[in-house]
């Protein structure tokens, strides 16, 4: 068949519709304020081989955990595949990257041909497990995290398996986490029917000849920018600290980067052996990581489609801190994607310095639970508000002022100041950007931030996760790094007593009237902070971006 190249572009450009439209219907429907304000999710299309003809990716880090689902599910049932069936999915040992993040997909049939699939993603606020909210520091184990879902079918030729629900949800506490499923399901409904319709105008034969085209063509612009950076082996290290388990520990992610013309091939073998604890990756985890991270490097304009992915080699092997072995704890793994990035940025440096930032501030999160004293209902809330810091700078721009961990990559919104004091008992006293905490350089990192909040109700449980309060994020090339996270509760009455969390923790029974304080620090800086534009450095010391102190001794501004 002859192919039409106008035509190729309409279909990149359709699929992305259905997937934007699919993501709007999820933003509408869900319930959860991690779902319809934090958008800790994603939609997808897949053709009926599971090979991705587009996303809309709220949150990168999931991106790229669909496709090797859609596989699994694809060899699990066979021909046992009719229109109708809805499955769901969260099993990190049969490529889920986190026990939270929960899968629906719907296969799509034209007549009576499989031609594709739409699946939905998205981070439940409860999903079983010994902690309410999902995140359990202290586990060692999968089954002390989670209930494990591997694929399954929620409805068979459109009808509803009763059994099946009613076992997945007595075992997860949250009434609104079913609600969420369903608004899933109809994000998935509203994809295949938008498919559906597509192929029936074009004919499947010209569907499937103008796809191909369109997975070759991208694969040819992602092997272009490859053939971009010089041939040659690369490496680079980064450190997490703390298992969960064992004060102290330290874990190393080394990356190797071997560029040989058009492929490109990241290998992790090298990475410290996966930990007791449950700061563990999966391999679709790491791999979703190590994928957003590269993708920042390159042309933003590349359709995210299969092609795209296909000059990608991953080597993650099992036993790894980024692949744990089963029946290993995972649920940190979505959460060492700044580490990958960060051995990945250092590793390319020397070879394409203008295509690299300097470190990001690392996730430092808290997650509140407890019973709302107004309504007497549980809640969860992952601080998103606190958890943010600033991107690292790069060459020819600073970096992004409050933009959060490098594993959303600025796809994770702040929750809005009301809605928050609505859904949680507590009360937002101070949220603001820092002063001086992005990296100096002469392209500045972007600003952290500072926030306070009164937490309220009896028996609040506050689980934290995440790092950058031992090592603070790095500058390139003469920039300097940024302040350290960290996170203080001050408990209410004369005492003053003061706590500061380790930043693997769980503190139960936190009374009402006790002070959340906590830092994100920002970006790092790049280049020698003395080059920086003297007219830009002046509107930062107006703005109150960089006290006068700082612009003095360390950027050199000679006071007039």
């Amino acid at each position: 068949m002859k192919i039409d190249k106008i035509l190729v572009s309409i279909f990149q450009r359709a699929f992305k519709s259905i997937t934007d439209e699919m993501s709007i219907s999820l933003t509408k429907t869900t319930r959860s304020p991690i779902l319809c304000e934090a958008k800790d999710f994603v939609t997808g299309l897949y053709d009926a081989k599971g090979q991705m003809l587009e996303q809309t990716e709220n949150l990168p880090i999931l991106s790229f955990s669909l496709g090797p689902v859609c596989r699994v599910i694809i060899e699990q049932y066979g021909d046992d595949i009719h229109e109708g069936d809805v499955i769901i999915h969260n099993d990190v040992f049969s490529m889920g990257n986190q026990n939270n993040d929960v899968a629906i997909f719907k296969p799509i049939f034209h007549g009576k041909v499989l031609v594709g699939w739409s699946a939905a993603k998205g981070h439940q606020a409860d999903i079983g497990g010994a902690v309410q909210g999902g995140y359990n520091p202290n586990a060692t184990e999968v089954w002390q995290e989670a209930i494990r879902i591997p694929a399954v079918k929620l409805f068979e030729k459109g009808n509803l398996r009763k059994d099946v629900w009613n076992l997945i949800f007595a075992n997860i506490r949250l009434q609104m986490v079913p609600e969420d499923i369903k608004a899933q399901i109809g994000a998935c409904t509203l994809g295949e029917r938008r498919l559906q319709t597509f192929v029936a105008k074009y004919g499947l034969e010209v569907f499937d000849a103008h796809k191909q085209a369109l997975f070759d063509s991208t694969e040819k612009m992602m092997q272009s920018e490859i053939r971009n950076i010089p041939n040659g082996v690369y490496e680079g290290e980064s450190m997490v600290y703390y298992d969960g388990k064992h004060k102290g520990s330290k874990f190393v992610i080394r990356s190797k980067i071997t560029v040989k013309n058009e492929d490109i091939i990241f290998d992790f073998s090298n990475s410290s052996p996966q930990t007791k604890g449950f700061v563990n990756g999966t391999y679709t985890s790491s791999c979703s990581a190590i994928t957003l991270t590269f993708l920042q490097m390159v042309n933003p304009n590349i359709p995210h489609n299969e092609g795209m992915i296909k000059p990608l080699k991953y080597i993650v092997p099992e036993g790894t801190i980024l692949n744990a072995s089963y029946p290993a704890a995972t649920t940190f793994g979505n959460h060492l994607c700044p580490q990958v990035a960060d051995s990945i940025f250092k590793a390319l440096g020397p070879a394409v310095p203008d295509r690299i930032t300097a470190g990001w501030n690392h996730l430092l999160c808290s997650l509140f639970t407890g019973n709302h004293p107004r309504t007497g209902k549980k809640y969860v809330d992952i601080c998103f508000l606190g958890l943010k810091g600033g991107s690292g700078a790069m060459k020819g721009d600073d970096g992004y002022d409050h933009i959060g961990m490098i594993d959303a990559s600025g796809g994770v919104l702040d929750q809005d100041y009301e809605m928050y004091e609505q859904q949680t008992p507590h009360l937002i006293l101070q949220h603001e950007y820092l002063c001086d905490s992005g990296g100096a350089g002469q392209w500045r990192g972007g600003l952290g931030t500072e926030t306070k909040i009164l937490l309220r109700g009896d028996d609040t449980t506050m689980v934290v996760f995440g790092d950058g309060d031992i090592e603070p994020n790095y500058g390139l090339f003469g920039g300097k790094g940024s302040v350290l996270n960290k996170i203080e509760l001050k408990y209410p009455g004369k005492s003053g007593r003061k706590l500061v969390p380790l930043n693997k923790d769980m503190i139960h029974g936190i009374p009402d009237g006790t002070t959340y304080y906590q830092v994100a620090g920002g970006g790092g800086g790049y280049g020698q902070p003395g080059l920086r534009d003297r007219e830009k450095l002046l509107t930062d010391v107006k703005n109150e971006v960089v006290s006068a102190k700082a612009a003095k001794s360390i950027y050199g501004l000679k006071q007039k």
